[in-house]
């Protein structure tokens, strides 16, 4: 049976849903991570920088922006230092500017990903999967890739049937 890996970001507090700023207990992300793990099992990596991110929406976009731009990769709290024990390797995270946060980069970078399953997932208001899968392409060199999740993160608390299926069908291949 496949070895699980769910590496994700996902944001507490502020963040944007369907059009207005709400607060979040749990972010979008992590409840679909979750989802992943109840449907096909593994291990749950929780990505966290040492420096966080503005508690105000607004003010952590443009942190975010200004990291895209300078393809920046934030220190985080706790690194994976080895996927070895691993088969698939689901990435999980937000879609800041079409792309992962860089802190997710942070921690892939580090990794060896030869003879990997890499899936991809991305809560986003609108902008789907936008460049995750061709940036994992880059960065999870010599890596195999399944198809990848796009969930609207309004909906991620309703979205676990979709989510199981996905993964169940994507792992086993």
């Amino acid at each position: 049976m496949a070895k699980n890996l769910i590496i994700y970001y996902s944001r507490k507090g502020e963040n944007y849903v369907n059009g207005g700023i709400k607060n979040l207990a749990k972010g979008n992300t992590e409840i679909v991570a979750e989802f992943i793990q109840k449907a096909v099992g593994g291990e749950l990596f929780e990505i966290k920088t040492v420096k966080e991110y503005a508690a105000d929406y607004y003010a952590c976009t443009d942190e975010a922006k200004e990291e895209l731009r300078e393809q920046a990769r934030p220190e985080l709290k706790k690194y994976l230092g080895s996927i070895d024990d691993y088969d698939n390797i689901f990435v999980c995270g937000p879609c800041w500017w079409g792309t992962f946060p860089m802190a997710v980069f942070t921690q892939l970078e580090r990794l060896d990903f030869t003879g990997k399953k890499v899936m991809a997932v991305m809560t986003h208001e609108g902008s789907g999967l936008g460049s995750c899968e061709h940036d994992l392409k880059k960065i999870c060199a010599c890596a195999s890739f399944g198809k990848g999740l796009a969930v609207h993160g309004a909906d991620a608390v309703r979205s676990e049937s979709t989510v199981a299926a996905w993964a169940k069908k994507t792992a086993a291949k």
